[in-house]
C-alpha cells in the first residue's frame, strides 16, 4: 500500500512535469509566428480541456450526482478555466512579456493561500512564505534577464491593462485549480472534476476563435503547433496537474508551477538561440531554491 507520504512525493513530481510541459509551450509558438496569441490559447487548452471531458466521461457519469451538489463551484471553475488564458495571454501583449508574466503567475501562488486561507481555514508555513518569497523573486529577474532585448508597451494605460489582466490570470489560474481540489475533497474523483471543469470551459472558450482564428488553419505548421500544444501541454500537462491537486494543497501545487518559466527560459536558449543576461540566471537559481524548499514543505 502506498503511504500518505509517497502520494505526496508523486504528486510533487507530477506537478513538476505538468510544469515542465507547460514551459514547452512558448518554444512551440515560434515555430507558428503568425497564430494569434489568443487563439493559441483557445485551442490548446479549449481543445484539451475537450479532451479531458472525453475521456473523463464515464466517471463524470459516476460521479454526477455528487458535481451538481456543487454546481456553484463548478460554474465559478468553469469560468475561471475560461477566463485564464485569454487574460494571461492579453496581459503580456499590453504590459509586455515580463510584466504580464511576472504579474500572472507571480500573484497565482499567493490568491491560492489567500483562498485557503479564507475558506478552508489553513494556515500558511514560514516554509511556504519563504519558497513563495524565492520564487516569486525568482521569476522577476529571470523575466527581466529575457526581456533585456525585447520591446514592451510603454504608454501608462496599456500597461496598467495589462497589469489588471495579470491580476485576473492570476486570480482565474488560482479559483480553478482551488475549486478543482474542492470538489476532490468532496469526494469527486480527480479525473471526474477536471474533465468538468475544463470541458465545460472548452465549450466557452473555442467560439472565441471566431474573432482570433482567422489563420489557424492557413497553414501546416499551425496545425501541427496547436496540435501538440492540445495534446501534450494542456491535456496530458493537466492531467498529470489533476494528479498532483489530489495529493498536496492548491497552494503548494500554485506555487511548484513557477517552474513552468525557468522551463521556458531554457529552451528559448537552448533551442531558439534566444540569450539571457547574468540576473536571469540569478532568477533560476533562486526559482530552484523555491523547489528545493518546497519539496520539504507539508
Amino acid at each position: 500500500m502506498i503511504s500518505g507520504q509517497q502520494n505526496s512525493q508523486w504528486g510533487f513530481f507530477a506537478v513538476l512535469a505538468a510544469a515542465f510541459l507547460w514551459g514547452t509551450t512558448g518554444t512551440a509558438a515560434t515555430f507558428a509566428p503568425s497564430l494569434n496569441p489568443l487563439a493559441i490559447g483557445a485551442v490548446a487548452m479549449g481543445g484539451g480541456g475537450l479532451l479531458q471531458a472525453l475521456l473523463a466521461r464515464s466517471s463524470i457519469v459516476q460521479y454526477w450526482q455528487h458535481i451538481i451538489r456543487h454546481k456553484a463551484l463548478l460554474a465559478v471553475g468553469v469560468v475561471s478555466v475560461a477566463i485564464y488564458p485569454l487574460a494571461f495571454y492579453s496581459s503580456m501583449h499590453y504590459a509586455g512579456i515580463t510584466v504580464g508574466t511576472v504579474v500572472s503567475i507571480g500573484t497565482a501562488p499567493l490568491f491560492t493561500a489567500l483562498l485557503e486561507r479564507v475558506f478552508d481555514g489553513k494556515k500558511l508555513s514560514m516554509l511556504w512564505f519563504i519558497s513563495f518569497v524565492f520564487g516569486v523573486v525568482g521569476v522577476l529577474f529571470l523575466s527581466v534577464g529575457e526581456a533585456h532585448g525585447s520591446a514592451a508597451a510603454t504608454e501608462p494605460a496599456l500597461k496598467t491593462l495589462g497589469i489588471g489582466l495579470g491580476l485576473l490570470a492570476g486570480l482565474t489560474y488560482s479559483l480553478y485549480s482551488w475549486i478543482a481540489k474542492k470538489l476532490m475533497q468532496n469526494g469527486i474523483a480527480a479525473k471526474a472534476a477536471m474533465g468538468m471543469i475544463f470541458g465545460l470551459g472548452a465549450l466557452i472558450l473555442l467560439p472565441s476563435l471566431y474573432f482570433s482564428g482567422g489563420n489557424v488553419l492557413a497553414q501546416n505548421i499551425n496545425i501541427a503547433v496547436l496540435a501538440y500544444m492540445m495534446l501534450i501541454p494542456m491535456f496530458i500537462g493537466y492531467l498529470l496537474f489533476g494528479y498532483g491537486l489530489k495529493h498536496i494543497p492548491a497552494s503548494r501545487a500554485i506555487t511548484l508551477t513557477l517552474f513552468e518559466p525557468l522551463v521556458a527560459a531554457l529552451l528559448a536558449i537552448l533551442l531558439v538561440g534566444e540569450q539571457l543576461a547574468p540576473i536571469g540566471w540569478l532568477g533560476m537559481g533562486l526559482i530552484f531554491v523555491c523547489l528545493a524548499l518546497l519539496s520539504k514543505a507539508e
